[in-house]
């Protein structure tokens, strides 16, 4: 991280909290040096109160703490844009946001978190993982779960089982993730191909 400008602010500079996973923006509050430092050593967003002139962490009479994700500073070192995981409702009105927003995660989302869940996999390499075992057994047997996936899903699809159908088809694109990773590539390197092909109608 860069040398913050606390001085433009009068000691200060503002912090936006983001939510790591569904990018919304969840509140606003400021931080000085220790505030900033306290937030990087306990890993919970630590703020300054202007009004009460002290350090106070978010959460510390609610228990819907920030957890640290990421900090970066803007191109003038004077706002901080801080990525959380959020431990509950994070304005003081039980609301999810302070703009009175649902924090909800779009489903498509979730496919970047299971990306980053099998990358993490394949890193780390954890025993008694259904995903390292597939790691483990190698580009064929991976190649060979997708197509046993892909027969069971067109069964479930040419017999009008729709249960069946959604529950294998999830299957085939849980493989194949596994199969992309295991090759280099992740799910986006999908979608980009698809974003050159498609055309207007």
């Amino acid at each position: 991280m860069k040398e913050l400008d606390f001085d433009k602010m009068g000691g200060l500079v503002a912090a936006i909290i983001q939510d790591h996973v569904t990018h919304n923006v969840l509140m606003m509050g400021y931080m000085n040096k220790e505030a900033l430092k306290k937030t990087q050593e306990t890993g919970l967003v630590t703020f300054y109160s202007r009004t009460r002139k002290k350090l106070w962490t978010k959460g510390e009479e609610s228990g819907n703490f920030l957890k640290l994700v990421s900090i970066k500073e803007d191109c003038d070192q004077d706002t901080l844009l801080i990525q959380v995981n959020p431990n509950g409702p994070v304005c003081h009105t039980g609301h999810d946001t302070c703009w009175f927003e649902e924090n909800k995660q779009d489903d498509m989302d979730f496919l970047k978190y299971l990306q980053d869940f099998i990358d993490r996999r394949k890193k780390e390499m954890p025993e008694d993982s259904y995903t390292t075992s597939l790691f483990k057994k190698g580009v064929r047997r991976m190649s060979q779960k997708v197509g046993e996936e892909a027969v069971e899903t067109v069964i479930g699809a040419m017999a009008n089982d729709d249960e069946n159908f959604i529950y294998e088809g999830a299957d085939l694109l849980y493989h194949l993730i596994v199969l992309l990773t295991s090759k280099g590539y992740r799910i986006e390197d999908l979608v980009r191909e698809l974003k050159k092909r498609h055309k207007e109608d």
